[in-house]
Order: C-alpha cells, then sequence, then structure tokens
C-alpha cells in the first residue's frame, strides 16, 4: 500500500498518546435535562482524548468537515491551518520544523492525531464521512488508508453541487465526502433511504371474458387497514366491484368471520397462494408484502420495499446555497460562510444509524450536524445523540445558539419552523488529570479520577454500581481505588477486610502505600499499585 511522508510526520504519528486527558466542565444544560447530547468548546484534539474514558467504541457515525486548506483567510472559519491555535500547536509539537512546513505538511500533521483518535472512538460497527475539495482529496485519501486500513474505505462519494464556481480551466461542481468504516466485515450494505417506499396496489380488476368473476373466501383474522367496521352488500365502483356473501366486520383491524367475496381479482393466484400462508411474488419476482382491506373496505395488496445500495454520486439532494439559507433563517442575518446544508448530513445518517446510534461531529461550525440530528430524530420518533466540538469562539454564540433555535422553533412568518424539542449540555475544557509534577490534580474531583483510572485499567466507561471504593469488576477482577484527598492511604491487614466487600477470583487495589506482606497478597490474588505512580498515562 502506498504510504504518506511528509516533513513533521515522525513527531505527529504518535502525538495522541501524548495528549494530556482533560476533564469535561458543564456549564449550562438547553432543553432535555437528560438528552445525553453534548456541545463542548475547545481544542477538538484535547476534546477527543477527554471523550475516551465514556465513549471509546461506541460512536455510531462520524461526520467531519475539516478545513479544505484553500489559503482562503478571509472566513469566519478559517479554512486553512494557519490559524493561532494551530499555530501554537505546530510550535509545540512539531518544533522548528514547523517553520518551514508548507500548507499541506501542516494540514497533514493537524489531521494525523485527530483522525487516530476519532479511529478509537468509532464503533467496530461505525463508519466515517469526511467533507474534502480538491485541496486535499488525495492526501486525506492516503491519510485514512493508514489509519483506518485501505480495505475499510467503503467509497469515495462526490457531492453534486447542482451549481458550481469558477476554477481555472473548469468551474467546479462538486465535493467529496470520503468513507470509512471501523471494520469493514462486519458492516452492513448500505440502503439507499430515498428509494423503495412500500407500493399500494388495488387487487381488483374488471370483469371480462379474460377474468371472470370468481368466488374466494377471506379467513378470519385477514387484515383491515383501521380499527372497526362493518361492511355489506356491493362495494367499489362501478367497474371494479365486488358482491359480500354476508356482512364484512372488522375489529381492531381483524376480519372477525369467514366471508366469501365474488369480484374480478388482479392478483387471484396470488391471493389464494397468500390465503394459504405461502409466499407469493408478482410476475417480475417481486415479493407481495400483504393483502389487506383499506378503510373502505377495498381489497389492496402491497409489494415490499424495492431496496437499492445508495450511489457514489449524491445528486439532487441539496447545495451549499441551501445551508446558507436555512441559516439566515435561523439568525435572521448572515453569521457564517458556506455552511453544509443539513440534508446532505441527514441523508448519510440515514444510511449508518439506527434510532439509538451517537453521532459524533469534531468540527462543528454552524452546528449543521445537531440540525440533522434533531430532525432525523423528529421524523421517525429516534433518540439518537450528538456531539459536537468546536474549538473557534463562535462554539457558544452560533453552534450552540443554532442547536438551541432548532430545539425550539424558529422562522417568522411563513418561513417559521417549528422545534423538533431535545436539548444538549454546553461544555468546556476543564482541568487536566495530571499536575505538572505528575501527581493527581485533586482539583478535577475524585468522581473524574475515579473514571480516568477505571479506564486506564478497562478500556471502558466506569459502571454506575460503582461506589465508595470500590470500581467494578472486569474479566473477573475487582478493582479498587482506595483514596482520600489530601490524606495517604496505606493498605494492612487490619484494614483491607473493609475496602474488599466481596469475592473474586483477582483484586487490583489502588492506595498510597501497602504494608501487606507480599505472600498474603499473592495467596490471595491482590495486586497492589501504588498512587500515582502506578497510573497510567494514556
Amino acid at each position: 500500500m502506498p504510504t504518506l511522508n511528509w516533513i513533521g510526520k515522525d513527531k505527529v504519528i504518535n502525538h495522541h498518546l501524548d495528549v494530556p486527558f482533560h476533564t469535561l466542565d458543564k456549564q449550562y444544560t438547553v432543553g432535555d435535562s437528560d438528552s445525553g447530547n453534548k456541545i463542548i468548546n475547545g481544542d477538538n484534539l484535547v476534546a477527543l482524548k477527554a471523550l475516551l474514558p465514556e465513549y471509546e467504541g461506541k460512536i455510531k457515525c462520524i461526520y467531519i468537515d475539516p478545513p479544505y486548506n484553500t489559503g482562503n483567510e478571509g472566513w469566519i472559519y478559517n479554512d486553512n491551518v494557519n490559524a493561532p491555535q494551530i499555530k501554537r500547536w505546530l510550535g509545540q509539537v512539531v518544533g522548528k520544523e514547523g517553520e518551514d512546513l508548507s500548507r499541506h505538511d501542516k494540514w497533514l500533521c493537524m489531521m494525523y492525531p485527530r483522525l487516530q483518535l476519532l479511529h478509537k472512538l468509532l464503533a467496530d460497527d461505525g463508519a466515517i464521512f469526511i467533507s474534502i475539495d480538491d485541496n486535499e482529496q488525495a492526501n486525506l485519501k492516503l491519510l485514512c488508508d493508514e489509519i483506518f486500513g485501505e480495505g475499510n474505505q467503503l467509497a469515495n462519494l462526490i457531492w453534486d453541487l447542482g451549481t458550481g464556481t469558477t476554477a481555472g480551466h473548469f468551474t467546479r461542481g462538486h465535493e467529496y465526502i470520503l468513507c470509512y468504516s471501523k471494520n469493514k466485515s462486519i458492516l452492513p450494505n448500505f440502503k439507499n433511504p430515498n428509494k423503495g417506499e412500500e407500493i399500494c396496489h388495488g387487487a381488483l380488476k374488471k370483469i371480462s371474458a379474460k377474468n371472470p368473476a370468481v368466488e374466494i373466501e377471506f379467513p378470519k383474522g385477514f387484515e383491515y387497514d383501521g380499527e372497526n367496521a362493518v361492511f355489506s352488500g356491493i362495494l367499489g365502483d362501478s367497474e371494479k366491484e365486488y358482491i359480500l356473501s354476508d356482512e364484512m366486520k372488522f375489529e381492531k383491524g381483524k376480519l372477525t368471520k369467514n366471508v366469501i367475496i365474488k369480484a374480478g381479482f388482479a392478483m387471484r393466484n396470488q391471493l389464494e397462494d397468500f390465503i394459504a400462508g405461502k409466499d407469493v411474488y408478482d410476475t417480475k419476482g417481486q415479493r407481495l408484502k400483504r393483502f389487506f382491506f383499506n378503510k373502505n373496505g377495498i381489497l389492496f395488496y402491497e409489494k415490499e420495499k424495492t431496496i437499492t445500495n445508495p450511489k457514489t454520486v449524491l445528486k439532487d439532494i441539496a447545495n451549499t446555497k441551501k445551508g446558507s439559507s436555512d441559516l439566515i433563517n435561523i439568525f435572521q442575518k448572515e453569521v457564517f460562510d458556506f455552511p453544509k446544508p443539513q440534508e446532505i448530513l441527514f441523508y448519510l445518517f440515514q444510511l449508518i444509524t439506527d434510532k439509538s446510534s451517537i453521532i459524533l461531529d469534531s468540527f462543528a461550525g454552524s452546528g449543521t450536524t445537531a440540525h440533522a440530528v434533531l430532525n432525523l430524530n423528529k421524523k421517525d420518533g429516534g433518540n439518537r445523540k450528538f456531539i459536537l466540538v468546536e474549538m473557534e469562539d463562535y462554539a457558544e454564540t452560533i453552534t450552540a445558539e443554532r442547536v438551541k433555535r432548532v430545539i425550539n422553533g424558529y422562522g417568522e412568518g411563513d418561513k417559521a419552523v417549528e422545534g423538533t424539542g431535545g436539548g444538549f449540555d454546553y461544555f468546556s475544557l476543564g482541568k487536566t488529570i495530571f499536575n505538572a509534577d505528575g501527581n493527581l490534580n485533586e482539583d478535577v474531583g475524585v468522581e473524574k479520577i475515579r473514571e480516568y483510572i477505571w479506564y486506564s485499567e478497562t478500556g471502558t466507561s466506569l459502571p454506575s454500581h460503582s461506589n465508595d471504593y470500590f470500581l467494578g469488576s472486569y474479566n473477573a477482577t475487582d478493582y479498587y481505588f482506595y483514596y482520600e484527598q489530601k490524606e495517604e492511604t496505606i493498605l494492612t491487614r487490619e484494614n483491607i477486610g473493609t475496602i474488599i466487600k466481596q469475592k473474586a477470583e483477582g483484586y487490583i487495589i489502588y492506595a498510597d502505600a501497602c504494608q501487606i506482606e507480599k505472600k498474603f497478597m499473592e495467596t490471595n490474588n491482590i495486586a497492589f499499585k501504588r498512587i500515582p505512580r502506578d497510573i497510567k498515562k494514556l
């Protein structure tokens, strides 16, 4: 597989491991206090690391719209890597070499550790979508091949914008959306959400010599597309009518007793097979899902959905102008250049998510991802969660404010849009778990330290039943964090029985010191780990 090299790669290839763990400090809640949605203001590299204890391997869908690296510095969202935050970061991580980097080198240095952390957060059956244009598309593909695996590329989608801008010899009318999976072998094929509507057809046909009227007995329990009703006599129109042998009564959507119907049937053989309990297909081999009576008592049949895979060229979904008009309607003024239209993300999220999926966007911009998630939940009654990360100052005034207005409703007059409902918690980046001297930072609170210790040992979220010194059980081992703020904790033969409160195959206990003899510890399968020396720096 071809590999990509650039100045500074050796400095950033493992940099995600050196990023210090920070806490996430909740500032306030908008709407539903139990929504589980998060908007985080801060450096997305630090924020992604902070999300690992709760979300590693749990994110079903990631969408990011990183800087396209066009060199244009006039936007409110600096679409290049000369932003002050990135310059400072390059100076700290890459060092003096960073002064000589091309804009492509800088972009790759910025993206590599972020993609590494996104890979860790992505679920095994999840997928990541990355918007990009010609400036970095080729480099991004090689970067993703290296991090996600060339065999896990799902597609290089082409988004047809419908319109375009003059760019040299051509009018550029498209962008790309690269799509990779965590593990392609366990990811089901995508189904096109804009195709495959269930189609219902009338099951009666005009009586003729070729299609004479026949009598068919419909059994008790036959389906009715309503609740309770009674029909009798002749139903239908003059050309497609049928005669009931007896009263046809329905209760709770089911026929209450057998009834014979005389009519010209459009699908006679299939209908008789369906009544006999067989699978039935039309002449083109498409499965007939069911026969049923509609609310007017007329017989219909429904074909199974015709499902197709989505195409790699995305046409007639939405363009960037739609994104701008939506945002102007939300804020009643222009606040953001070239926002993505929520329709394109709505479409992508339908491909991969279910009703309880978590969707992450670490280059949140104007908050389009949250807008799409909220609309999708409103459409299908889902409970998808979103996590947005935005490092710029407008994270609250634009990103969070847009989401707030989508939840509560926005627009005026005939452009008014009903609120979706829901809510989110707004966070800023908090303190680090460890101080500069390597000791635990007690200012973050014991619970945050406990979450970190558990994650460092198991790679999972702290169990809800964690309490006192007990953290939880994992792989037949019980974990304990014997810790008191401003006070030394020492394991002794006298107090170990009050710390361990249940039997397990093995025990790992963190404390400041241990005075129990080695033989006792080995006999009882107890491992002592010293605070802070033996706490992993992740």
